[in-house]
């Protein structure tokens, strides 16, 4: 247990955080571990009730662009030593990531993105359909044209997480109010002055926008426009059945992934391009569709047909955050003092953040640029220099 307070929020903060998702309490945890005091975490509703405790797990360092790839493979060593660090069992194991496509037009980009990833020593390799069958023994390759594979990717378990970044930031006197609503930002003469909750104010000079698909709304607070949509992603889990699968199987094809908990259940999810972008926290929808049943039992048992037998047990949906080059947006923006953000993992949240949370932490105490956090910026969007990431799943 941690401890939760439930009296009034302080009136000073040296920084106040805002969303207790991963993102949040990382940043939380990473300032205090570098020495900053009088730090306060505010989360609407329970810890990782937004997009942490919704998400799939997966941790992988596959992707198509640099940045990307450099944060995940930070984020992967990470993850490797984080139950120790945090005094948390986390979960985490590395049984890889398969990355399987339908389409032939898409080997190329298959075969480009293992070369990038190589090049930034990670160990992905590019594997003919008939080569799966040695990772997934009853996968059917009938229709796969080509895949990827990375034994070091894996999944952790997000609430476990979650909790473990909390125990840890506590630890190093963060206190962390749930159930507290952000009504209102100050700011005066272009720098954050402070913060107004249904628990009281807090004076502070940082505030770190961490809301997850509520990002959207709390910038604009600050007269900050983000380009981000949400969109809602849903997930399933099977009854448990015989350990069969080590890998994560994701599909570039039709947006499917599943894998299978250290419970022997399995667990997935799968994209649906019909689902609405929303702009607004009044539009947000998590309730579970049969639609969406169905669509994932079709096209699970394609790819496991042994998954015939097994009865689907309950269904669970979270929003993205979605920027439109599917890369987070990190760090302040001119003219506004004291505001840093850590939003818009377009669902990547989960594997991008210990180490999206350490370089932003180390920028904000020590000062000195980070060259992939200034690539990353918010100013990315207005000066035209984006570059969209391919494997975006789910």
């Amino acid at each position: 247990m941690i401890p939760l307070p439930e009296g009034p929020v302080p009136a000073t903060a040296d920084a106040v955080i805002v969303g207790g998702g991963i993102n949040g309490l990382a940043i939380a945890y990473e300032l205090a571990r570098r020495g900053m005091k009088r730090l306060v975490v505010l989360e609407r509703d329970y810890l990782g009730s937004g997009s942490t405790g919704r998400c799939g797990g997966g941790i992988r360092q596959q992707w198509t662009t640099a940045e990307n790839i450099r944060l995940a493979q930070e984020s992967v060593a990470a993850y490797e030593h984080l139950a120790g660090e945090l005094g948390l069992q986390t979960f985490f194991r590395q049984g890889g990531y398969l990355m399987v496509t339908e389409d032939e037009s898409h080997l190329d980009s298959l075969r480009k993105a293992v070369a990038l990833q190589n090049s930034c020593q990670v160990p992905s390799r590019f594997l003919e359909p008939r080569e799966c069958l040695d990772i997934v023994p009853q996968l059917d390759i009938s229709r796969l044209k080509g895949a990827t594979f990375c034994q070091k990717d894996g999944t952790a378990y997000p609430f476990s997480v979650v909790w473990g970044y909390a125990k840890a930031a506590t630890r190093r006197g963060v206190r962390i109010f749930i159930r507290t609503r952000l009504l209102e930002v100050r700011h005066d003469g272009g720098r954050i002055t402070g913060v107004v909750t249904d628990r009281g104010e807090i004076a502070t000079p940082l505030l770190i926008n961490c809301a997850g698909p509520w990002s959207r709304s709390l910038a604009a607070m600050v007269g900050v426009q983000l380009p981000n949509r949400q969109e809602r992603h849903e997930i399933m889990v099977s009854e448990s059945c015989k350990p069969f699968l080590d890998p994560m199987v994701i599909s570039i094809s039709d947006g499917i992934y599943f894998s299978q908990s250290m419970r022997g259940e399995i667990v997935g999810g799968i994209g649906d391009p019909d689902e609405p972008h929303w702009d607004r926290p009044a539009q947000f929808d998590t309730r579970s569709q049969l639609r969406f049943a169905v669509r994932f039992a079709r096209a699970l048992t394609a790819y496991w047909p042994p998954a015939r037998k097994l009865r689907l047990m309950r269904q669970w949906a979270g929003m993205y955050d979605v920027t439109p080059d599917h890369r987070p947006i990190l760090g302040g923006v001119p003219g506004l003092e004291g505001y840093q953000m850590a939003c818009g993992y377009s669902g990547h949240g989960f594997m991008l953040a210990p180490m999206a949370a350490s370089r932003l932490a180390k920028q904000i105490t020590g000062g000195e640029p980070d060259a992939i956090i200034d690539s990353l910026s918010l100013a990315r969007f207005s000066r035209g220099d984006i570059e969209a990431d391919a494997f975006v799943v789910g």
